[in-house]
């Protein structure tokens, strides 16, 4: 296909609604037909700029009338993540449970999402938020370091359309953010376990390494008799940012004196082993909301729980299948969340009168089930292993509570890639694996319930503006006109500490 061609594909990707979900009545199973999106196999050459892209065949989704593939639902092997992870090329003619797929495309160590497409925004030297005018005039200069950042990477890496940028908020208010979150943990530090045992602080997911890098220098320059008792370990599960952390030891970390501080681990939490009997902080910042989840729906009369899987056909096509038989982790987090959340209200598919459904789904064209419920299963089992191997842990963590623009459903993710500098959204979170984001909100209420429910650990939630307030300098990032950005940015973010 010629470049015009893939330029109105990601316009229409851009634009296009796409239809709600339709699936056909089945006995034990509900079969519904996900077109597969996707662009750019083949690796973008640097020069010259109007390059012409592979791309597959492509076509209007519709979910309406779906192809039956129930006979190779039967016969396809059921693969996970894991069986995944030694693969090359993205797999057919298998299937797998929505869990899995979401994992495979965002973590594979060849083609997944986090694994080669990557890109975490540094905007050079911290912002001078004092001698700021207002949000506007930041607005302007981050825009402007935007722009600067990526044309700084053509030059070196060559010119490519779908590299995928991102910002934290880390690298926009550093030091200051780093900074708070290493005064509210020496804070803490001293009024438990100092000077019984040694600081410990582990990160999971740490980027480009500058949330360490400022908690270091903070507490090396406030208070040298802890930094002398702190080591800092990173669990990195990507290859590609294991070695870039790896390189500010051998550079960045060398010249700020804190190589002997720092141990980075590259492995996935999900297979630790070890047993961390020692006190300890466990950063997770900006990590959870890209934890993969299970997909349920449920019959609006009966009330019946069907989890989700998704069949790859020999095209490279998905198909999603619902099945009355829950595996043993989805089957583990509705137990847990029935006993831990009994006194609080969460949204939910069957939240709403029964009347009211079986009206709904008795008009034509109606689904047969609910609209799709995310439960966030690799968060609980995320919980179980610091319940399990770092018993004396306290987590600090912080992610989104809310997203817009999400796919539709309960707890529902946003599904998005960049692609010419511009970010397009797809409606659903069926795509071709390791081009799109799947980043999912985060119900803290009911997080904060199972969590206490798995480790025993009390637990507090606060905003991410109410954390900041109390634990930041918040004159340091103050701008002339009394805006206060770091304060400002992130509404829909959330804070959860344990006490």
């Amino acid at each position: 296909m010629d470049f015009p061609a893939v330029a109105r594909l990601f316009r229409q990707l851009a634009t296009h609604q796409f239809c709600q979900p339709f699936q056909h009545g089945r006995p034990l199973l509900v079969a519904n037909q996900r077109r597969t999106i996707r662009y750019g196999a083949s690796r973008p050459q640097p020069q010259p700029r109007t390059k012409t892209v592979s791309v597959s065949h492509w076509q209007q989704r519709t979910d309406h009338f779906p192809l039956d593939k129930a006979e190779d639902y039967k016969r396809y092997p059921t693969v996970t993540a894991d069986t995944l992870r030694t693969r090359k090329e993205r797999p057919k003619r298998v299937k797998m449970l929505m869990r899995d797929f979401i994992e495979d495309s965002l973590y594979n160590p060849t083609y997944g999402y986090f694994s080669k497409n990557v890109t975490i925004f540094s905007p050079g030297a911290p912002f001078d938020f004092n001698r700021l005018k207002d949000e506007v005039e930041f607005n302007r200069l981050l825009g402007e370091r935007y722009t600067q950042f990526e044309d700084e990477l053509d030059e070196k890496e060559g010119y490519r359309e779908d590299r995928q940028l991102w910002h934290t908020p880390t690298e926009l208010f550093r030091p200051f953010y780093g900074e708070a979150i290493a005064r509210y943990m020496v804070a803490n530090y001293k009024l438990t376990v100092y000077p019984y045992h040694d600081l410990v602080i582990y990160e999971l997911g740490a980027g480009n390494g500058t949330l360490m890098l400022n908690i270091l220098d903070y507490i090396r320059r406030t208070d040298p008799e802890v930094y002398a008792r702190t080591k800092f370990k990173i669990i990195e599960v990507s290859s590609a940012l294991a070695n870039l952390q790896h390189a500010h030891l051998n550079a960045t970390l060398a010249s700020r004196g804190h190589v002997e501080k720092v141990e980075i681990i590259n492995k996935s939490i999900f297979d630790w082993d070890q047993y961390v009997s020692t006190p300890c902080f466990f950063l997770a910042m900006e990590v959870i909301d890209n934890f993969a989840h299970d997909v349920l729906r449920y019959d609006p009369s009966t009330e019946e729980c069907m989890q989700g899987s998704v069949l790859i056909d020999a095209e490279g096509d998905f198909y999603e299948f619902y099945s009355r038989t829950l595996d043993p982790v989805a089957a583990r987090y509705l137990r847990v969340r029935d006993v831990a959340c009994q006194d609080r209200q969460y949204s939910h598919p069957l939240h709403s009168s029964r009347l009211w459904r079986s009206f709904r789904h008795q008009l034509p064209l109606a689904p047969n089930l609910t609209m799709p419920e995310y439960i966030p299963t690799r968060l609980m089992q995320f919980f179980s292993i610091l319940g399990t191997h770092f018993p004396a842990h306290r987590l600090v963590t912080s992610d989104f509570h809310s997203l817009p623009q999400a796919t539709p459903g309960y707890n529902a993710p946003v599904v998005q890639t960049r692609y010419q500098r511009r970010t397009v959204l797809v409606r659903t979170p069926l795509v071709h694996q390791g081009y799109f984001d799947i980043l999912f909100p985060t119900d803290f209420g009911v997080m904060e319930d199972i969590y206490r429910a798995i480790t025993g650990r009390l637990t507090r939630v606060m905003t991410h503006e109410d954390f900041f307030r109390r634990w930041a300098y918040v004159e340091e990032t103050q701008m002339r006109s009394g805006e206060n950005a770091m304060l400002g940015w992130y509404k829909n973010a959330s804070v959860m500490v344990t006490v």
